[in-house]
């Protein structure tokens, strides 16, 4: 059939869903003749908007349906495509592609949906006859045939007007009929929508009354709030007062916290400056105990010597027992500045001893000053959880509570119920065993043997000084 492989887009659509008005055929002949190829001449009108996949197909006549066409052509998209002028278009179907037979056939413009558009006149194909071919007439018939062309030419012409004007009106009316259409389905709609506003006016005037109801029930209500939140203001602002006397006294213990602390770290400067210079004791103990090991094994040469000197002359044995003075003078020298040694350590020793017992009153009296801290503030706490009546909404202000007493509290709640390790700062909950605490303290010092004085493993230096100086003694 067609020249191409795709099929055209085809539709099960009646006649009487057809709009033929949309294109009109131009000089379709009444036949035409086999073996030659045929032109069609259509015009589409301003009411039509051409698409890719139009064509046009020859079907016999009496045909159903758009499927049953005999060949087709796809519809060139016209050069303008304006829709407000009609636009003259062509095509040429090839003769190979034509009927055979001499049945009637039409040509029809189907859309790419498979809704025709237009439909011409019939014709035939078939070869010329007889009837067709031109009489030689007389000058007088031929005037009086010209003349009868010529009225029916304007015949014609007046009927193609009026189809023309009557095709307008068809369309002003369809569109009116369109326009009244949507008119009453608008209409249709607009009581749907005013019976729906109805039901729900009606639903929202009950709404309404019952919740003027709730209404009065929550003035009420209100009401009472109100006065429970003056009640609650005023013991807030009391509580305020005392809360605002508690934190001037914490303040005053801060400080005083602050000033034993520097007093601590003063303390602790001057034990290492008096450990440095214990250090430095040991150091030049530690170079008169060689000086005196040094003067033992000279005196031991000098008594040899005097064992082998024994026999010699008076002047050797005088010189000898000169010289053996003078060792002797130099050792009690040497004794008499290794006791002051002694004794300067020992002052030190006793220094050293004053300045941890002080250290360790500050830190008792800093532990006493934090536990008293806490009980002012776990008191506190008790009392204005007894004196507040109900919890105060949360509205603005102190009325809403006080966020920096809640994290005071808290902070020394926790301070109260954990324990801290003096030494590395580790932190034990409550709950543990005091043994346990006393032995992971235990752990981290050196006990003295001799005279049961602790120190810290990080100062083992210091332990082995200590032990030293036991050994001197």
């Amino acid at each position: 059939m067609d020249e191409t492989s795709d099929e055209p887009p085809t539709s099960a659509v009646l006649l009487d869903n057809c709009h033929f008005s949309q294109v009109v055929f131009n000089n379709v002949e009444k036949f035409y003749i086999p073996g030659g190829d045929v032109t069609c001449y259509y015009t589409l009108t301003q009411n039509i908007v051409p698409r890719g996949k139009d064509w046009v197909g020859i079907f016999r006549v009496g045909w159903k349906t758009t499927r049953e066409y005999y060949t087709f052509m796809w519809a060139p998209l016209p050069s303008d495509a304006r829709s407000d002028t009609a636009v003259q278009q062509q095509i040429q179907f090839k003769a190979y592609y034509l009927p055979k037979d001499d049945e009637y056939y039409q040509f029809c413009y189907v859309d790419q949906d498979g809704v025709v558009r237009g439909a011409s006149v019939p014709f035939q194909f078939r070869a010329e006859t007889e009837d067709d071919i031109l009489v030689v007439t007389t000058q007088g018939e031929v005037e009086e045939i010209e003349l009868q062309n010529r009225n029916l030419h304007k015949e014609n012409e007046e009927l193609k007007a009026s189809c023309a004007s009557f095709q307008k009106q068809n369309i002003d009316l369809q569109e009116e009929l369109n326009k009244t259409q949507e008119l009453q389905n608008s209409l249709e709609s607009l009581r749907c929508n005013t019976e729906k506003l109805e039901l729900e006016l009606n639903s929202l005037k009950k709404e309404n009354k019952h919740l003027k109801e709730l209404d009065d029930c929550r003035e009420a209500e209100l009401h009472q709030l109100k006065e429970q939140i003056q009640n609650v203001t005023s013991d807030k602002e009391r509580l305020e007062t005392r809360l605002k006397t508690a934190l001037d006294r914490m303040d005053q213990l801060q400080s005083q916290v602050l000033n034993y602390e520097k007093e601590v770290e003063n303390l602790s400067h001057m034990d290492r400056d008096k450990t440095e210079q214990l250090e430095s004791l040991k150091e030049e103990n530690r170079q008169l105990c060689v000086t005196r090991t040094q003067q033992k094994e000279q005196n031991k040469k000098l008594g040899h010597c005097m064992e082998y000197l024994k026999g010699s002359k008076a002047k050797q044995s005088l010189c000898l027992s000169r010289c053996l003075q003078n060792g002797q003078q130099q050792n009690r020298d040497l004794m008499k500045e290794l006791e002051e040694q002694k004794r300067l350590f020992q002052i030190l020793q006793a220094k050293k001893n004053e300045a941890d017992e002080e250290n360790q009153k500050l830190r008792e009296e800093n532990d006493r000053l934090l536990r008293h801290i806490s009980q002012e503030v776990s008191s506190f706490s008790v009392v204005s959880q007894a004196q507040a009546p109900i919890p105060a909404p949360e509205v603005g202000g102190l009325l809403f509570g006080n966020l920096y007493s809640d994290f005071i509290c808290n902070y020394f709640v926790l301070q109260a119920s954990i324990r801290k390790c003096p030494i590395c700062d580790e932190v034990f909950p409550e709950d543990i065993e005091t043994s346990q605490y006393e032995v992971h303290v235990q752990s981290h010092l050196l006990e003295c043997p001799l005279c049961s004085e602790t120190f810290e493993k990080s100062n083992k230096q210091v332990f082995d000084d200590h032990i030293f100086c036991h050994g001197l003694e």
